[in-house]
């Protein structure tokens, strides 16, 4: 018996195909293409033999009669036998006829039972075709046909938005998903929903030209439900968790807080939403030394609760005693993360004179000590520390040695460990140890301790046997350093301020009368080279004693109102005369630069010195930057660490590129004579003059430094404000400077004053041939009787400040009392404020520093005859 099943297949039309081949992955087609199922190939075959067989019978009819005629009845007969046996199997059911099941009709059925909604539509927005769900959860009008998106959700303002968006996304060929929530329908008695809607462009191989979109829309209510069901559990356990009797508190490895509890909060009087939102670190909220203590036991549990009695730092200031039980986690996406438990340690009251009330003052007082104390074991472990103890060599860089071994191990010096041990052993002993063990920590051993360790009578906890008590020596010997430092350069200043007067007459003379003789020898003389050579010594020495005096601060300054900025413009010119031509020098100004009062030369040896010292740093060349700005007393707040007094400054940086200097030589660059170059290429006192000349101005200099990437030195001039009278005499002193005379000669009678005759002898023949009438005098009280006997007939008077007798600001107040305006020239090798107190309030007069040239001489004289 033989059963055959024949089924049909009706080609599917396209959206429904486009729909299939995005469920199920398969390959795309193009519109009209049909997907024959498998049983389509045996039916083709069938009707191919039927037409073989039907052919076959035709040519043989239209052969000769005669010969086929018993062929064509034979098969009409097969034929008809053929059939009467088919019709017979269907009546009797051994053969049937598959019901033809078309492939749209099996798509459709496919994706109604879907569980989302599915839409195709084109580029215009029309509904090429949809699945039941998208019915179901759009709906359809009143013609049974389904509403497009935008007419079904027109009245949700969120939907709108969320469609505009899905469309734009649709044209840009991208994929995106929207949530949106959907208001109760009374018409349609539909609940508030929430809904998830997917577009995606169907750009696939053969679909480029449909232009169409596949929408898929899905009823996420549930979810929505189930996550707020979340929410409301997880706020909760956190409202469970802030109302606990105890301090909670999770921080990060770096010490950042990430949570904290509503109890903690309200301990330390904070809000609890915005304790949450501040950055607070562990430092913020534990007392003191107290995080390094908790860091570093920790550490050392490695992983083990660690029990700590510590203070908190309340809101307002005020401590918080508490028991912490702390744990870091050791592994795990928490890997270092630090959780506490919390717990307020009562104080002890009068009233509490039992174990539990000294138990508690004695954690109080442990904790709190400003020194170090630690408890020693048998073996060398640390039983117990407190804070300031932890902090002291967290800082020095020891955090998690657990044994006074393994700590005094970082000193790196063997005769220190040696005499700890011996200390311990004489303690465990009974033997007091009061004489102090100096340690010292770090890779420079930049971190000093003093350790006095002692024997302990009754142990508070099993094993101990030693207790060690630790003072941070650190800033008492940098005090120490620096205070021989600057009694050495208190010397060096004093022996360079006690010479510089009988110094400086000396050069005045050497170069005075070289000046003299230039002017009675041609440059073609023999002797003119000679002159020539004397006088740059001479003016090399002077520049020396200039140097000493800068740096011990007790050189004349003459200061005056300065824009820096103009200054550089007019210095770039030697500056880059100076550096060669290798080095690329930049400078660049500030933007309404403020003024300040500083002597401008002087002024001009900071920024030459450094330019030099950048210079000698970069042999192959290299670039020199100079920068200039203003900086606020907000941003000099920022530079406490530098010990700079906050208030308003004109910063100027100098940056080189090139080799730096080490820890070592920096510590040193400011020492006079102190210098890396070789010998004779430097006296080692150009920095120490940069120095001293900016403390003079009431400034501040810094240098930065890392070797093989190049030097800066920082600047700091206090700011100056001038009033308008000032300004404009700066601006004219300027225009002065640019369109100086070069006429020095002059008529009108001058009383010089000077005790060294040959600085006297000197200046008078300088004055004599500049046409001046000169009247000499070796003392003050000389001076008095010349100036009586030429009965005031002198136009100027041009003194020294330091003789024999009588000084000079003594002359000027006797000469005052008869001529009160007297003009009056000081010059001396020392500061003007070293005798302005000898004067009369309001005097006036003119200085010129030693040593001087003749036409400086000449120059100033001219000067005070023409105001």
């Amino acid at each position: 018996m033989v059963r055959v099943v024949v089924s049909t297949v009706k080609a599917m039309s396209w959206p429904n195909q486009l729909i299939f081949r995005i469920m199920s992955g398969t390959s795309s087609s193009a519109p009209g293409q049909t997907a024959a199922p498998a049983a389509a190939g045996t039916g083709l075959a069938l009707i191919i033999t039927a037409v073989v067989m039907v052919g076959g019978i035709a040519a043989l009819a239209l052969s000769s009669v005669r010969a086929t005629e018993p062929v064509v009845l034979a098969v009409v007969a097969f034929l008809s036998m053929l059939g009467i046996f088919f019709v017979f199997g269907i009546a009797s059911g051994h053969i049937k006829l598959q019901d033809r099941v078309e492939a749209e009709t099996l798509l459709t059925a496919v994706t109604d039972i879907l569980d989302q909604g599915l839409l195709v539509a084109s580029r215009n927005g029309a509904i090429v075709t949809t699945n039941a769900e998208y019915r179901n959860i759009v709906g359809v009008d009143p013609d049974g046909a389904p509403l497009s998106l935008e007419v079904a959700f027109a009245g949700e303002p969120q939907a709108a938005e969320c469609l505009f968006r899905l469309v734009r996304a649709a044209e840009r060929g991208e994929v995106r998903t929207e949530d949106f929530p959907v208001r109760a329908n009374t018409a349609t008695k539909r609940p508030a929903r929430w809904l998830r809607v997917t577009v995606r462009a169907l750009t696939g191989p053969g679909l480029t030209d449909l232009e169409t979109s596949l929408w898929q829309i899905a009823d996420i209510s549930i979810d929505r439900a189930r996550e707020a069901d979340t929410v409301r559990g997880l706020e909760a356990t956190i409202a469970y968790w802030d109302r606990m009797p105890v301090g909670l508190l999770v921080a990060s490895q770096d010490g950042h807080i990430a949570q904290l509890n509503g109890a903690l909060a309200g301990w330390l009087g904070l809000d609890s939403d915005a304790a949450r939102a501040r950055s607070l670190t562990l430092s913020n909220v534990i007392a003191g030394s107290g995080e390094a203590l908790l860091r570093t036991s920790v550490l050392r549990s490695k992983g083990a609760p660690v029990r700590l009695e510590l203070d908190l730092l309340r809101e307002d200031g005020v401590g918080l005693p508490v028991e912490i039980l702390a744990q870091v986690a050791t592994d795990g996406p928490h890997a270092g993360e630090l959780t506490a438990l919390i717990l307020v340690r009562a104080l002890a009251t009068d009233d509490d004179t039992g174990k539990a009330g000294a138990e508690a003052r004695f954690a109080h007082l442990f904790q709190s000590a400003p020194f170090g104390i630690a408890t020693i074991g048998e073996t060398g472990r640390i039983l117990s520390s407190n804070a300031a103890f932890a902090r002291m060599f967290i800082d020095a860089g020891v955090p998690d040695a657990d044994t006074i071994g393994a700590l005094m191990a970082a000193t790196g010096d063997e005769e220190t460990q040696r005499v700890v041990e011996a200390a311990l052993v004489d303690a465990r002993a009974g033997r007091a140890i009061l004489a102090p063990i100096e340690v010292s920590f770090g890779g420079e051993r930049q971190f000093s301790r003093r350790i006095y360790v002692s024997p302990i009578a009754r142990a508070l906890r099993q094993g101990e046997t030693a207790m060690l008590y630790a003072i941070d020596a650190t800033e008492q010997k940098e005090l120490e350093l620096k205070y021989a430092q600057s009694t050495k350069m208190e010397a060096v200043g004093k022996l360079a301020g006690g010479i510089a007067h009988d110094f400086n007459n000396v050069l005045t003379a050497i170069i005075g009368f070289s000046d003299l003789l230039l002017q009675t020898h041609r440059p073609t003389d023999a002797a003119y080279k000679d002159i020539i050579n004397i006088k740059q010594n001479a003016n090399r020495a002077a520049e020396m004693v200039q140097q000493l005096l800068a740096f011990s601060r007790r050189q004349t300054l003459q200061p005056q109102t300065l824009d820096l900025r103009e200054r550089l413009n007019d210095l770039s010119n030697l500056l880059k005369r100076l550096i060669g031509e290798n080095v690329d020098l930049k400078v660049i100004d500030g933007r309404d630069l403020w003024f300040v009062k500083a002597d401008g030369t002087q002024i001009d040896q900071v920024i030459m010195n450094l330019a030099v010292n950048a210079r000698d740093a970069m042999p192959g060349g290299g670039k020199l930057v100079i920068r200039t700005r203003n900086i606020s007393e907000r941003d000099s707040v920022k530079l406490r660490a530098f010990s700079i007094t906050p208030g308003e400054y004109v910063l100027v940086e100098v940056e080189d590129d090139g080799t730096g200097m080490p820890p070592e030589v920096m510590a040193k660059i400011f020492e006079p004579f102190y210098s890396t170059k070789d010998v004779g290429k430097g006296t080692g006192l150009g920095l120490s003059t940069v120095y001293g000349i900016v403390k003079q101005t009431g400034g501040y200099v810094y240098p930065e430094s890392t070797p093989g990437k190049g030097t800066t030195f920082r600047v700091y001039l206090p700011r100056h404000i001038p009033d308008p009278v000032s300004k404009e005499q700066a601006i004219t002193a300027r225009e002065q400077k640019k369109e100086r005379p070069r006429d020095l000669t002059g008529t009108g009678r001058v009383l010089l004053v000077e005790d060294e005759d040959s600085v006297r002898n000197f200046a008078a023949r300088a004055l004599t041939r500049q046409g001046y009438e000169v009247v000499e005098a070796t003392t003050g009280v000389e001076a008095l009787e010349v100036f009586e006997r030429e009965k005031g007939r002198i136009d100027i008077v041009v003194s020294d400040v330091v003789m024999p007798e009588m000084d000079g600001p003594t002359m000027l107040n006797e000469l005052r009392k008869n001529n009160p305006d007297l003009r009056v020239i000081f010059v001396s090798g020392y500061p003007d404020d070293r005798f302005k107190s000898s004067l009369t309030p309001g005097q006036q007069f003119a200085f010129l520093p030693k040593p001087f040239t003749l036409p400086q001489l000449a120059a100033k004289v001219k000067e005070e005859l023409g105001r």
